[in-house]
């Protein structure tokens, strides 16, 4: 549909969302980077619903919630929550995105990890761009909004597999303070 869009009526910078996206082929992330949309796989999805995983199968891991590809393939990849019929934890998505582990530590669709400062950069600065908000929020920068957490720990320092337990010790939201622990 937003390809057809596009050719018969196109849109400069349309930023086309692709929710959930869950599962991919080469021949479909094609047409994505093609058309410049922005999947938005459920980040958490792979630590809070691991067993269901084992129904897909070992080839759809492999091409499910396909962060590694999109972002090899040069796609702005903004995932979502899927929030409020699944979890929102922020450091859960962070966590699945990384390792691929459920909350068990099985491993699903290995080949789909992404770094912690990829996984970061992707729920950050690029949920800002997907919702045309990048000169506002997304990054710490002079002129932006100040809205930003601040963890108990470095994530980037952390062992992937604890992710998931780095506290959140406050939250800003306009440069005032809103949540502290």
């Amino acid at each position: 549909v937003y390809e057809r869009l596009q050719r018969e009526r196109p849109r400069r910078d349309p930023r086309f969302r692709l929710e959930h996206c869950t599962i991919v082929n080469d021949s479909l992330i094609q047409r994505i980077k093609a058309l410049g949309a922005i999947p938005t796989p459920f980040a958490a999805y792979v630590y809070y619903h691991g067993e269901k995983m084992r129904e897909y199968g070992p080839e759809r891991l492999d091409h499910m919630f396909a962060l590694r590809s999109f972002l090899d393939a040069g796609i702005r990849v903004a995932p979502g929550s899927d929030y409020p019929p699944g979890p929102f934890e922020p450091m859960m998505a962070l966590q699945s995105s990384v390792t691929r582990t459920d909350s068990n530590g099985n491993v699903w669709g290995p080949k789909q990890r992404i770094t912690v400062d990829e996984a970061l950069r992707t729920q950050t600065v690029n949920g800002a761009y997907a919702s045309f908000e990048e000169h506002e929020k997304g990054s710490i920068q002079q002129g932006k909004l100040a809205d930003l957490v601040v963890l108990g720990r470095d994530p980037l320092h952390e062992n992937p597999l604890t992710l998931v337990k780095i506290p959140i010790e406050r939250t800003m939201v306009g440069g005032r303070w809103v949540f502290e622990s």
